[in-house]
């Protein structure tokens, strides 16, 4: 595979709607020098409407993509399913206006998408990558262990709401602070 595999080419294009697919496998993640993603199986479907003025790119991609959990280490898949908007617009200079608009010269031959393809799926991955399996301990489903320094002797303890910690008499000089 190989990345002029996504381009889109300008040339000849009627001012209508047109409709592209894109296999995401392995292959297209190896175009990458990353370490994001280990690998995946998607398909992307574009819908291109394409105007005088501009091109509005709708992507769609579904499928499962290959990361590692962070918690085991282990590899596992992910559900992935994307729907993004891409507007491209004509102006005087190339731009990246925004995340999500782009600013191209009139005269633009081709556009590669593999880029903005790879940039939504890696938006997808959460922060923290955990197994299924651990899906649950994070839910709050499972069992949790929760450590504290405080002893049983404790007054926060006491199980008393009426019950309030002494305050430090050494603060009890900031509340007149309030008053002058």
């Amino acid at each position: 595979m190989k990345l002029h595999e996504f381009d889109l080419n300008l040339v000849n294009l009627k001012d209508k709607q047109h409709e592209y697919d894109y296999k995401l496998n392995d292959d297209f993640f190896n175009l990458f020098e990353q370490n994001l993603v280990n690998g995946g199986n998607l398909t992307a479907h574009l819908v291109l409407d394409k105007s005088s003025l501009l091109l509005n790119l709708a992507f769609n991609i579904k499928g499962v993509i290959n990361i590692t959990c962070d918690r085991s280490l282990e590899n596992f898949d992910f559900p992935v399913d994307i729907n993004q908007n891409l507007l491209i617009r004509y102006g005087n200079e190339e731009l990246e206006l925004d995340e999500n608009v782009l600013q191209i010269l009139p005269g633009t031959q081709k556009i590669n998408l593999a880029q903005h393809l790879f940039d939504y799926i890696g938006l997808t991955i959460p922060m923290k990558k955990l197994h299924p399996r651990f899906a649950a301990d994070e839910a709050g489903e499972g069992d949790i262990l929760i450590y504290s320094t405080a002893t049983s002797s404790d007054e926060t303890l006491s199980g008393n709401p009426d019950e309030v910690e002494p305050i430090d008499p050494r603060w009890n000089i900031l509340k007149n602070i309030s008053k002058n």
